[in-house]
Parts: structure tokens; sequence; C-alpha cells
């Protein structure tokens, strides 16, 4: 099935691409060519070399080839995750919340201390983690400072891995939530309020950054991130396609980190995070995404909300708030969809 929807999804650009440049070829014969040949009383000829073509026949064939191979997808998947005591309706509240907060930094320390100071006053937060990935900065001091307990990297592994690091420490706490935030201060932990009612119904919240008026003004949510991560999160939904209800999860923003899941949902995934060959984290830069799709796969229950999203102090580590850049991670993250 998953060889099935690469080529699904493939097919679909090829011949996107394809239908695209031949109506803009036959846009331009009729601009140029066209008229002329109107003018002239030959219209037959007209219609004839622009409908009647043996590129516009394959082009048609190809199409309803492809529509076909849809539907037969759509219709594999009519039992897919139907499982009622899973993929429908729970209730099961967390009456007393515990909340530990784990949160990765690379030379955060612009923002580093408000961060922490916001999540530690929050009433339901009762540990901060914060993994410092060798940063050349006072990051970790300040996050000590404010009573965040602080792990130090031997060198610089990565995003992925240093969340890697923090979910399994946070395993450690007694704690019944885990929660990711970023160390850029784009986050707000009043904003768990609003995701802990959540959990009654299903094992983890991601939060969608999409809801302009919930965003702060100057946000690195540009009209690229934007749409972006509003295509992926489609594609992930046709990736995991239900024909019952559509599928089994909604998503408008695949790179959100500000998440909760349950403590005994999350240590479903603990032995997911790191490639037993390698040593290495799964994700790289796309884990917030690998962790959306690797909850899924484990059949854990996930609902998208939005949050707010402020304007990051700092300067951006990753660059994504560039064009190039964006650019360049939005592959990573289509490539990662496409292969996992």
């Amino acid at each position: 099935m998953k060889k099935f929807f690469f080529l699904l999804v493939i097919t679909f650009g090829i011949l996107f691409l394809t239908n695209i440049t031949w109506i803009v070829i036959n846009l331009y014969y009729w601009a140029t060519v066209g008229i002329d040949i109107i003018l002239s009383g030959s219209e037959a000829g007209l219609f004839e070399n622009i409908y009647y073509s043996l590129y516009f026949k394959w082009i048609i064939f190809a199409d309803i080839l492809w529509i076909i191979s849809l539907i037969i997808f759509m219709l594999q998947r009519k039992h897919f995750k139907t499982d009622p005591t899973q993929h429908f309706l729970k209730y099961n509240p967390i009456n007393s919340p515990r909340i530990c907060v784990t949160i990765a930094a690379y030379n955060e320390q612009d923002s580093i201390e408000q961060t922490v100071k916001d999540f530690i006053k929050h009433r339901h937060v009762k540990s901060i983690i914060v993994v410092d990935n060798k940063s050349t900065d006072d990051t970790a001091l300040l996050a000590e400072k404010c009573g965040a307990k602080v792990i130090r990297q031997d060198k610089n592994r990565g995003f992925a891995h240093s969340y890697a690091i923090g979910l399994k420490e946070a395993l450690k706490t007694d704690t019944n939530i885990i929660a990711t935030a970023e160390a850029d201060g784009t986050n707000n932990a009043y904003d768990l309020d609003k995701m802990i009612p959540y959990l009654s119904n299903c094992d983890m919240v991601v939060g969608t950054r999409q809801v302009q008026i919930f965003t702060q003004k100057g946000n690195q949510n540009s009209i690229m991130h934007v749409w972006g991560n509003y295509l992926l999160g489609k594609l992930i939904q046709f990736k995991y396609f239900s024909l019952h209800h559509f599928g089994i999860i909604n998503l408008t923003d695949v790179g959100c980190l500000f998440r909760i899941i349950k403590k005994e949902s999350l240590e479903k995934l603990s032995d997911q995070f790191i490639d037993q060959k390698t040593g290495d984290a799964i994700g790289g830069s796309a884990f917030p995404l690998y962790l959306t799709m690797r909850s899924i796969e484990k059949d854990l229950r996930i609902v998208e909300i939005p949050l707010t999203f402020n304007k990051r102090l700092g300067e951006s580590k990753t660059r994504s708030d560039k064009k190039i850049s964006g650019i360049k991670y939005g592959l990573i993250f289509l490539k990662f969809i496409l292969r996992y």
C-alpha cells in the first residue's frame, strides 16, 4: 500500500505538470495561430489541432487511468483503522494533570529564559527538561538558573536527537503528560489549558499555527509556510486515508512542534526515536512530522487544535524563515512523507 501511495503521488505530480504544459501550449497556439485560422474560416482545422491531437488522447487516457487507480486506493481503505475500540469515541479524562515540558535548544540565550519562566509558572507544569545541543552561548546556564533540568549534549547531534533524549528523560518523571515546545519563545504556556481537555478523548494533541488571529504580527509563518504546511498535512491525510469519515486525522500544520501526549501513549513510541543500527535520531528536521506519523502507525488517537504563535526571539538557527531554506525544508518533509 505504501508503494501504491508513492506511485499515486509521483504520477499525480507528473500528470499535473503535463496537463498544465499542454494547456499553456494550446493557449499560446490559440492566441497566435488560432485567431488567423478562425478569420480564414478554417475553424475545423483549429479544433482538429487542439482537441483531437495524439498528445491530447494520451493525456486524457493517463488522467482516466490515474483516477481509476485513485478509486481503487480509496476502496482498499474502506476498513482502514476502523476498530471501534481504538478509532472511535473514547472518554478517559485526566483528573490531575502533571506536565513535563521538553525543550531542545541551541544558542537560544535570547529566548530560553523567557520560555522556561513562562512554562514553569503554569500550574500544571511540574518539571521542565532542556536538552542543550552543545550551545556556544549561555543557553544552558540561563535554563538552569530558571529552574529547568538541563541535559548537556557532548556534541551537536541535531534537532531530532535532542528531542529524542528529552522525551526519554521525561518518561522518568512523576508526571502523566509530556509536552514538547520550542525554545525560541514562539509558544505560550497558557495554551496548555486549552490542550489538556482534549486528552480526555485522544492520546496526543497537536497544535496548528494556521489561524491568523492567533498569531503575532511578524512571526515566521509566511504565505509559503502556511500553504506548504497545509498541503503537506493534506498529503499525510491522504496517506492514512480511511473511507470512513475521510480519514482518521485532520492536519493543517505538519511542522508545529508544540504538542502534548499522555505518558502511557508516549511509552509506546519510546523505542522509535533512535535508529538502533546507526544511533542517529529518526526524522531529523522533520521530527514533528515523524512523531505525528509514527503515532498514527501505532494507532494513537490524535487531534489538531489552533494555538497561539509569537514572533520568535533571537535569530533562527535553521534559517527556515528564509524562502530558499523554507523550500529546502519543505522538500525534506515531502521526501519523508513519501519514503516513510
